[in-house]
């Protein structure tokens, strides 16, 4: 699987259809994959974070999931050229699933938005095999028997980052019989109707950023940690030109 290094942080650079080839081939082959999303915001968070890092690199799937990684993909001449959202990706996943009818569990979300959101992805696509759901706020170890209990092929997590991520480092190995392993944030809000995503235009230009800025502008915190990213960026790319 050819990656780059973003700031040290592992990035697939191959598209989207490859990677779903990939990832079906492995499942087919009852290998355990792992998905992480890679935006900036993640990068900024754990940069210092050695272990946390060297965690998420160890497994073959990372996904540029924000524009700022395709942007400083093309600041270092690299070969990222798309976007893949965590939640476009998700579909991607579930809809291939279909053709081996895998069972997916669905872990994350408040109680009753979690319930939605498999009622609404068993509409958009029915021949989905969803075999268990549980909100995100029930204690870890009990969650980790519900899911074993449905002996699910897919699992998706949406309790925020790092949860999200620490809680797959810490359990992989009491999930084993699980194939597929992606974390997706707060896809599961958008999914159930809980929460509107941005206009497909506005998805299309990369401005879904600024949508979600609008509607929430708190948010504006989490978007200046950009511009340091940027910053960051820049300074590893002076760094690595000295080193040659």
């Amino acid at each position: 699987m050819e990656k780059e290094s973003i700031i040290d942080f592992n990035v697939c650079s191959a598209k989207k259809e490859k990677l779903i080839e990939e990832i079906f081939q492995d499942y087919v082959n009852k290998k355990q994959s792992i998905i992480f999303s890679i935006n900036p915001e993640i990068i900024i968070n754990n940069y210092k974070n050695t272990i946390y890092k060297e965690k998420l690199n160890a497994e073959k799937y990372q996904i540029p999931d924000g524009i700022g990684i395709v942007y400083a993909s093309k600041i270092n001449n690299g070969n990222i050229k798309e976007r893949i959202a965590g939640i476009d990706f998700m579909y991607n996943i579930i809809e291939e699933s279909i053709k081996y009818n895998a069972k997916i569990f669905l872990y994350g979300a408040k109680e009753g938005i979690i319930e939605n959101a498999k009622e609404q992805l068993q509409s958009k696509y029915k021949d989905v095999n969803i075999v268990g759901v549980c909100n995100g706020y029930i204690d870890e170890e009990n969650a980790i028997q519900q899911i074993n209990k449905t002996n699910p092929d897919i699992l998706f997590i949406g309790i925020g980052s790092p949860k999200q991520e620490n809680f797959i480092f810490k359990n992989k190995d009491k999930l084993k019989n699980v194939r597929i392993i992606m974390p997706v944030g707060g896809s599961f809000d958008v999914v159930s109707n809980t929460l509107k995503r941005a206009p497909n235009w506005m998805i299309k230009i990369n401005l879904e950023w600024l949508y979600r800025l609008i509607k929430q502008p708190k948010r504006i915190f989490r978007q200046i940690k950009l511009i340091k990213f940027v910053i960051y960026v820049l300074l590893d790319k002076i760094k690595t030109k000295r080193r040659r």
